[in-house]
């Protein structure tokens, strides 16, 4: 894997990510720079392409529900473009390690608020998949195997109870962070280096000058 601190690596993907959202429509070839882009992300960060290609499809299921209305011409290039930034964050989140979305997030220019909210959150998805993932090792247990075994249990009857035990898990790790003296901001210094700085510098540029070509032509 690619080393790159954390704050870095959140920070590249989000260049990506935004570069590619603003692209004038249609502009396929800029997309097409975004994509190579995106997926040369993905190879240095040495994403699990099993686990990559599971959560992309059901992500665009979701998406192709939203954009296939607007027509087919319009639908193609949102969902294309929509797979790039997935490509993108779904790297980041999968080689980020246990626990350290928080460092990530700690180096990144926005208010306090809105990063105690992303923080929260994040806890929360790691406690829900940590959740999925304990309800699936049961289902085998119980000789449940396969997708669509797995995918009948849960809709069946576990769907609300997972809801329940996430929930209930969440308070208790945010009640024990508050004990451990959490008030809204990371004890943790994850400032970026001279030269962190300058690789998003000369990120954000090569971004503007690929998306402001889009206007172009």
């Amino acid at each position: 894997m690619l080393k790159l601190s954390l704050p870095l690596r959140l920070q590249l993907s989000l260049v990506i990510v935004v570069g590619a959202a603003l692209l004038k429509h249609y502009a396929w070839y800029c997309l097409g720079v975004y994509g190579a882009i995106a997926l040369l992300w993905a190879w240095l960060l040495r994403v699990p392409i099993r686990r990559l290609g599971g959560l992309l499809g059901t992500e665009l299921i979701f998406l192709s529900l939203l954009a296939l209305p607007l027509g087919w011409e319009r639908a193609s290039f949102l969902l294309v473009r929509s797979l790039i930034c997935l490509v993108t964050m779904n790297s980041f989140l999968l080689t980020l390690p246990p626990h350290s979305f928080g460092i990530a997030l700690k180096g990144l220019p926005v208010p306090a608020p809105l990063k105690e909210n992303l923080l929260l959150a994040g806890q929360y998805m790691e406690i829900l998949l940590s959740e999925v993932t304990r309800m699936q090792r049961s289902a085998q247990l119980r000789g449940l195997n396969g997708t669509a075994a797995w995918l009948r249990y849960a809709s069946a009857s576990m769907i609300g109870a997972l809801y329940l035990r996430s929930l209930d898990r969440a308070e208790r790790v945010y009640a024990a962070m508050v004990t451990r003296g959490y008030n809204g901001q990371l004890p943790i210094d994850s400032t970026l280096r001279p030269k962190e700085r300058f690789a998003i510098l000369a990120a954000w540029a090569i971004a503007a000058c690929v998306t402001l070509t889009s206007y172009r032509i």
